[in-house]
């Protein structure tokens, strides 16, 4: 994540600055208790001239969206294309819409994540910056949007304050390891007689040189061969090393001339890194006793230093001729394990699922113990449906309900019946995310409604970003064309859909529920025999 107009600058070696007057990603983070800004800049000089006619609106779940204005909170101030918070609160979080008359339009969503309160800063809002060694450092506390309001500026390594200023304390050096650290701008600045301060983070970490590296030679430093009297073989020596590294065979110093060896011309490679993979064969022919229990070294020699690795050669042991019946008879034992083997491992991938759950049933693992989560799922489905869904409504709230939580034991999060009415349903709905271990979306062509689409977007953020959460698709009704759902779930390489056909799950041990409990997670939970329980017949249109 870019930052959001409050920089830390970082030069290496060039000046680059981080500020962002106007807000052009779609998706924002910022931290609570802090002030913020959302911007729209027009690409037509007629439009900053004009601005009698902007308007700004919140969305709000099933009423639509709300228009702002500086009466709706005295947190909230409108300067020219600019919406400001004075501060951010939690129940800021939201989906934002700007508007003026010239049908210029600009939509984000706000996250507001909770402010670390042992710490200097937050630890969802650091940006990493890495730096060569030796090569130039230029830190600097330097902001835009809020200049004119800076009264101090303070700029902290790990929490310590190193320097201050009024505009803009900074630092240049050559870069040195104990530079590493966590460095905070802290600007302090006065609005209607209120002190705030506004934070920006960067993690810079010090890397060695790239420049040049260490040669290395692959393979042990003792390599023992096994060949043949009288015929040939070939020792192969490769490196990764610096353009004018060299590798050579020393077997000439040692030992004299030997009229069998040769050493063939180096082959060097260019590697996409811009480093250099380097090898060169020694070729030993009609191979007679001398050549036996001799190092062959190779060596390779750079500025820094040398590397060398040794072949011995060794005479291979013959082996005495196999029995003709012992031969067929280790050949058939063979074939019959291979069968066994690939029967085994077919059986395993198909009864997999079975397995799991006789696994999970019989160790009584348990992954939800310490992980601090609520809810063992949080339900997604269409909320505003008409007679024609519903069927899927009666699906969402009242099948997986009665088989996970009354018979499996499970905790589910149904929007209707566990988020509380009239509050902040945006920032309710992504808490209740973050507190479940699996999001349970139920699919269906009319599914993507505005209030789910956040429910998604949340559940994508904490399973591809947060890698906190896992997603399970029910495919409630056949689904045709998929071009609906986002991109970025196809990013998720264990996701499943389960297909559900009412007519033949009405069972508790139906391969669907399986499926479910499969992916679900491990838990202990003692599963109720109701026998003569049926699950409710639904059509499937």
């Amino acid at each position: 994540m870019r930052c959001r107009g409050l920089p830390l600058v970082l030069f290496v070696p060039l000046f680059i600055s981080t500020s962002e007057t106007c807000k052009s990603r779609p998706h924002i983070t910022a931290v609570e208790g802090e002030p913020f800004y959302l911007k729209y800049c027009s690409s037509s000089p007629a439009h900053e001239k004009n601005k009698t006619a902007i308007r700004w609106y919140k969305s709000s779940g099933s009423r639509g969206q709300v228009e702002l204005s500086p009466s709706s909170s005295p947190r909230i101030a409108l300067r020219g294309y600019a919406l400001e918070f004075w501060p951010l609160e939690l129940e800021d979080s939201g989906s934002y819409h700007f508007q003026t008359g010239n049908n210029d339009t600009r939509n984000w969503v706000l996250n507001v994540t909770r402010r670390d309160k042992h710490s200097c800063f937050t630890k969802k809002q650091v940006k990493s910056r890495p730096t060569e060694v030796k090569k130039s450092l230029h830190v600097t506390c330097e902001n835009s949007y809020y200049q004119k309001l800076v009264n101090t500026t303070s700029l902290y390594k790990d929490c310590e304050k190193i320097a201050e200023n009024r505009k803009n304390p900074f630092i240049l050096k050559n870069a040195e390891f104990k530079d590493q650290g966590v460095y905070t701008c802290v600007f302090s600045l006065y609005h209607n007689g209120k002190l705030f301060n506004v934070t920006e983070t960067f993690n810079i970490t010090i890397t060695g040189d790239l420049s040049n590296i260490n040669p290395i030679l692959f393979g042990p430093e003792v390599n023992h061969v096994e060949v043949e009297l009288g015929k040939d073989v070939q020792l192969n020596c490769s490196a990764l090393l610096n353009e004018k590294d060299i590798v050579y065979w020393n077997i000439w110093k040692e030992n004299g001339t030997d009229p069998n060896v040769h050493e063939e011309k180096e082959i060097k490679i260019k590697t996409s890194e811009g480093k250099w993979h380097a090898s060169k064969i020694l070729r030993i022919k009609n191979i007679n006793e001398n050549n036996l229990k001799f190092s062959y070294n190779c060596t390779v020699a750079s500025e820094g230093g040398t590397d060398t690795i040794s072949f011995i050669l060794l005479k291979k042991e013959g082996l005495g001729d196999i029995p003709g019946h012992v031969f067929t008879r280790g050949m058939i034992i063979s074939a019959l394990v291979l069968v066994a083997v690939v029967c085994l491992v077919t059986a395993c991938f198909m009864y997999r699922v079975d397995l799991t759950l006789f696994y999970r049933r019989v160790i009584g693992s348990d992954e939800t113990l310490t992980d601090g989560k609520t809810y063992d799922a949080f339900v997604s489905y269409l909320k505003e449906c008409g007679p024609e869904d519903g069927e899927e409504h009666t699906f969402a709230v009242e099948i997986l309900p009665r088989v996970l939580e009354k018979h499996f034991g499970y905790k589910l999060c149904i929007f209707e019946r566990d988020v509380v009415p009239g509050g902040a349903v945006v920032d309710e709905i992504h808490s209740l995310i973050e507190k479940s271990r699996r999001l349970i979306i139920v699919l269906s062509e009319n599914y993507m409604s505005n209030e789910v689409r956040y429910e998604l977007e949340s559940g994508l953020h904490e399973a591809l970003v947060e890698r906190k959460i896992k997603i399970i698709l029910i495919e409630f009704t056949p689904v045709r064309n998929f071009t609906f759902l986002p991109q970025s779930l196809e990013l998720l390489k264990s996701h499943r859909v389960l297909k559900w056909k009412s007519d033949q799950y009405l069972s508790y041990d139906s391969r669907f529920w399986k499926n479910l409990l499969y992916l679900m997670p491990a838990k202990k939970v003692k599963p109720q025999r109701v026998e003569l329980e049926v699950l409710p017949v639904l059509s499937q249109s």
